[in-house]
């Protein structure tokens, strides 16, 4: 959506909450923007954690991550006591737009809003800041407007150890390099980390692109399909396979396994998904890069609650769980809180995923393999 969109719809919010908006002042917040506070909050003003309401709003729950992570939303809120109201837009980047404004209809207090749409999310912010309501986006970025806040895994760390699990064991030969969805700033930032990765490869002539395709959506059919014309391209002569998440990457796997290629070609993904950590103690996937999504979950519903309870943002984030950074979003430098990741392999994949963090149950990710090969609890 274009600026022009954004005046509209700006427009539509104001006329539609102006008898609720009767004088906004300008927050003393860290994040720089023009909106002020939750209404409560504003100039100052405190609000008790159990008269907050907070908005979320959920691109999708396609993939896996996304339906654990709306439980530790709801398990968050219910043991501070607060409201949340939580709405899933199933990939319908329109029906995002007009959930949020619902939820700023309902007058939430903040709103932490996981686009599907880097650009289509504007408008967002901006009929939020109409009702001062501050926004936080999580996980994905939203660009070209005045946000508040973001809360993110570091996308170009995620992508260079995607990028180096392959070339580590595959420095030479020909490679499939699939990319994650155009429409998500994430899949830029991991795709610049796996390119300056492969860039001296490349350059040097020991690794040779053979198809390099951005998979929409993140959606593992595309992935499927774009795997199989390199394969086709290369004639099934190829080492290495550049797969931007777990899911992109199964798709991958699956035409690899066609060929009678799986577990022969490295491969790696990012989330930790349970069917790539099964792939990985069988031998098909390489690695995944693990996103601990509890502290990153924390992050943003103590940043919220901070917001909404008239508390410094910055300070209301528990310091241990990442670091605070300016990124710019093509509009301003965004004050965003960035949660660090971990490369996971069949090495290590027990003591971090299972023994350590809990993410995934041992008897989950070994479901296929004999059980006299299990690693010793």
């Amino acid at each position: 959506m274009k600026k022009s969109t954004r005046r509209v719809l700006a427009a539509l919010m104001t006329a539609a909450m102006a008898f609720s908006m009767t004088a906004c002042t300008t927050a003393s917040k860290p994040s720089g923007g023009d909106a002020s506070g939750s209404g409560s909050a504003a100039g100052g003003e405190t609000k008790d954690i159990k008269d907050i309401v907070v908005g979320l709003s959920i691109g999708n729950t396609t993939e896996e991550r996304w339906n654990r992570e709306i439980e530790m939303f709801e398990a968050y809120a219910k043991d501070k006591g607060f409201e949340l109201k939580v709405q899933n837009a199933n990939n319908d980047a329109n029906k995002q737009v007009s959930q949020c404004e619902n939820l700023i209809n309902q007058g939430v207090d903040v709103m932490i809003v996981q686009s599907l749409d880097a650009e289509a999310a504007g408008p967002i912010v901006d009929a939020a800041h109409d009702a001062g309501i501050k926004v936080i986006a999580y996980d994905r970025f939203i660009m070209n407007t005045d946000l508040d806040y973001y809360i993110t895994f570091d996308s170009y760390k995620v992508g260079q150890v995607e990028a180096q699990f392959v070339v580590d064991a595959a420095p030479k030969g020909n490679y499939i390099w699939l990319k994650g969805a155009p429409e998500d700033n994430n899949a830029h930032l991991v795709a610049k980390g796996q390119e300056d990765v492969l860039k001296p490869y490349i350059d040097s002539g020991d690794i040779n692109i053979v198809l390099d395709q951005w998979c929409k959506g993140w959606d593992p059919n595309e992935a499927l399909k774009h795997a199989e014309n390199g394969l086709t391209v290369a004639k099934n002569d190829v080492q290495g396979v550049i797969a931007s998440n777990d899911g992109t990457c199964g798709g991958a796997v699956q035409a690899l396994a066609a060929q009678g290629l799986a577990g022969k070609v490295p491969i790696c993904g990012q989330d930790a998904d349970l069917a790539a950590c099964q792939r990985i103690v069988e031998g098909t996937q390489t690695g995944t890069v693990y996103k601990p999504l509890a502290p990153l979950n924390q992050a943003a519903m103590e940043l919220a609650v901070a917001i909404a309870t008239g508390a410094d943002p910055m300070s209301g984030v528990d310091s241990s769980l990442g670091t605070w950074q300016k990124l710019n979003n093509n509009f301003k430098d965004v004050d965003s809180f960035t949660v660090d990741v971990e490369a996971v392999n069949k090495d290590n994949i027990y003591e971090i995923i299972v023994k350590r963090d809990g993410f995934h149950s041992l008897e989950d990710v070994y479901a296929n393999v004999p059980k006299d090969q299990w690693p010793a609890e």
